[in-house]
């Protein structure tokens, strides 16, 4: 539901014809929430790629714990100083959400591992291979029907991806398969992130669970399980090791990367508030080429004109995917 600020933005109307002022106060608001929200997203994704493979950090899950454990804080935090509101976290609530957070877990730390390998426009791009196992999980579990354009639009990404993947010049075998593992999870997460919210509802308090209960919740519980996880993969060895925790800046860029991941949670939900979820699909997909440009740039990623030209073609068909979608939905 949109807040009462942006009932008609989507179309451009306030609901009052001739309250230009307002008007324009509406378009300053979804400006200023678009624009926090796609800084947020890019520079959440440059900073991990900063911290995994400029500072060579080898500890992926500790580097995702970090960041769970600032949002947890901060939501606490904020929730204690009655500037938000949130679920208690219950056993029963618990219970019901914890085989999702395994999923969303799962998420991250693939993520986190393609990442290191991969340099951020070719992330992008594969990426895209998420919304095909997504829209093939949607018809054979939900019978949900896609139009003709839907489906060009996922063929038009599978060949990008491949086409990237061919064409990458700095291509990594094991990153590749942590994205591909990657694709499929957060496709997992996406299906079953509905159903498990409704069931979720029945044993909250207030039979709602609103984005901030779910930040705390997924945050929470990730927590002890990426400790485990961390502790699996020999990471404390490495920690224990490394200067890198010695150093006070690497912690600082830790931190940030830590506050940018609960900024998007924030962002999004403002901009989504603030228009509606076409633009906001839109406008994630067209966020996807400042990133690619600037994840090249700053990393000095070697590139070929055939490469250059895939990644393109992935981020014109992550945009074209976006339209066909809206299209389907009206």
């Amino acid at each position: 539901m949109k807040s009462h600020d942006a009932v008609d933005l989507e179309d451009g109307k306030t609901g009052k014809s001739g309250d230009k002022p307002m008007q324009r106060k509406l378009h300053n608001r979804a400006l200023l929430s678009g624009l926090a929200y796609c800084i947020s997203s890019c520079s959440m994704i440059l900073v991990n790629k900063f911290v995994l493979s400029s500072y060579n950090f080898n500890a992926g899950i500790f580097l995702m714990l970090y960041q769970n454990l600032v949002s947890v804080i901060i939501v606490v935090t904020l929730s204690l100083m009655g500037l938000i509101t949130t679920e208690p976290l219950t056993l029963r609530l618990m219970k019901v959400w914890f085989p999702v957070n395994v999923i969303f877990v799962g998420m991250l730390i693939t993520s986190m591992f393609s990442l290191k390998y991969i340099n951020v426009a070719m992330v992008t791009v594969l990426k895209n291979v998420t919304n095909v196992i997504t829209g093939v999980g949607e018809m054979y579990l939900f019978n949900k029907q896609h139009d003709n354009r839907v489906w060009a639009a996922l063929f038009l990404m599978i060949i990008s991806a491949v086409s990237g993947g061919i064409t990458d010049l700095s291509f990594n075998a094991v990153g590749y398969a942590w994205q591909i593992a990657n694709c499929f999870l957060t496709a997992s997460y996406s299906l079953t992130l509905r159903k498990t919210m409704d069931t979720a509802k029945q044993v909250t308090q207030s039979g709602n669970l609103n984005e901030f209960s779910m930040v705390l919740l997924n945050n929470t519980l990730s927590l002890p399980l990426g400790l485990l996880l961390s502790f699996s993969f020999n990471e404390m060895d490495y920690l224990y090791q490394t200067p890198l925790l010695r150093l006070p800046g690497f912690w600082m860029v830790m931190t940030l990367s830590g506050l940018l991941g609960l900024a998007i949670s924030f962002t999004s939900m403002w901009f989504l508030h603030q228009t509606g979820a076409t633009t906001y699909s839109l406008v994630g997909s067209l966020n996807k080429i400042p990133l690619s440009i600037a994840g090249i740039v700053l990393f000095n990623v070697p590139t070929s004109l055939q490469n250059s030209a895939s990644i393109l073609f992935g981020l014109v068909a992550g945009v074209v995917f976006a339209r066909a979608k809206m299209r389907e939905k009206s």
